[in-house]
């Protein structure tokens, strides 16, 4: 075990694990529409259909979130990368002025994302400075388009394994 971590060593290294790029979306007490940017997106269950995410405990969200009954993850398209970079600044009103929609549960939706999640908060965990999600998925969907990525501190798009190049077709 070590004695004393160095975050900032641990941020590092933690940056070199690639995930995907969602916005989390609710609505607050009085339907304004709330959301961000996370990375932090996961499944957990497919029976039931369960997905987790976490928000730091000091995020000005994090209060809407915590008393919200429903929320939304657009997993994001790789042409959606100024929406990315949107709600993870620190504007007051992400919505102004961007298309979105209302999914079945109230919750906003953005079009063209490579998958979509409406949940239900169904459990919510103290993880450190971070509060993690657990939502049960109660509509969903999904479409061809390339994923945004995260990693390094920088967005990016999957290519194809060098070593697939090889591999025709039909032989995959």
């Amino acid at each position: 075990m070590i004695a004393e971590l160095d975050t900032r060593r641990f941020r590092d290294a933690m940056r070199r694990f690639a995930t995907g790029v969602t916005i989390i979306t609710t609505r607050d007490g009085d339907s304004t529409p709330v959301g961000l940017t996370a990375n932090s997106f996961n499944s957990v269950s497919l029976t039931p259909p369960l997905v987790l995410w976490s928000l730091n405990k000091h995020a000005r969200s994090l209060p809407v979130f915590m008393s919200a009954s429903h929320y939304a993850v657009s997993v994001l398209c790789a042409e959606q990368m100024g929406l990315a970079a949107r709600f993870a600044s620190p504007i007051d009103d992400r919505f102004s002025g961007i298309e979105w929609r209302s999914g079945a549960t109230g919750t906003p939706l953005f079009d063209d994302c490579v998958a979509w999640f409406e949940c239900a908060s169904v459990h919510r965990y103290e993880g450190g400075d971070h509060i993690i999600f657990v939502g049960e998925v109660l509509n969903f969907g999904h479409s061809d388009r390339v994923p945004l990525l995260y990693a390094g501190g920088a967005y990016g798009v999957p290519a194809p394994h060098p070593a697939l190049a090889s591999v025709t077709p039909t032989t995959r």
